[in-house]
């Protein structure tokens, strides 16, 4: 079964992402982190195949984060989503083991929407 990890401090915006992507993906476990503590707790007892890495969350930031799920578990996708759409965050996360930068404002739905779908389909040919 494919798993997505979204960490992500800010509740209602984790709660409306979830059933975003519920919505299009059923068959796809879906966990959540508030904070980098948690994140690596719940990649390290059921590692996720992509993570929503935000880059502002208490204690150490997502960034950070990004780097120690990236040495642990170099097959976990990691795509930043993100208010600070900056080139120095961009640069920082791509960095830190990203795969993807993708800005809050910027990025519409559909485009993270077929970016889960086409990792899904990557994963399972």
């Amino acid at each position: 079964m494919f798993r997505i990890l979204i960490v992500e401090d800010n509740l209602h915006f984790r709660g409306v992402f979830r059933g975003m992507l519920s919505e299009r993906f059923p068959d796809v476990a879906i966990s959540e982190a508030a904070d980098g503590t948690e994140a690596l707790r719940e990649v390290e007892d059921c590692p996720p195949d992509l993570v929503f890495m935000d880059i502002e969350l208490p204690g150490e930031n997502g960034l950070i984060i990004t780097r120690k799920i990236k040495t642990a578990h170099p097959e976990v996708m990691v795509a930043v989503l993100t208010q600070y759409n900056l080139p120095e965050y961009e640069e920082a996360a791509f960095s830190s083991g990203a795969s993807y930068f993708l800005p809050k404002e910027s990025t519409a739905l559909e485009d993270i929407l077929t970016l889960v779908e086409n990792i899904c389909l990557q994963k399972s040919s």
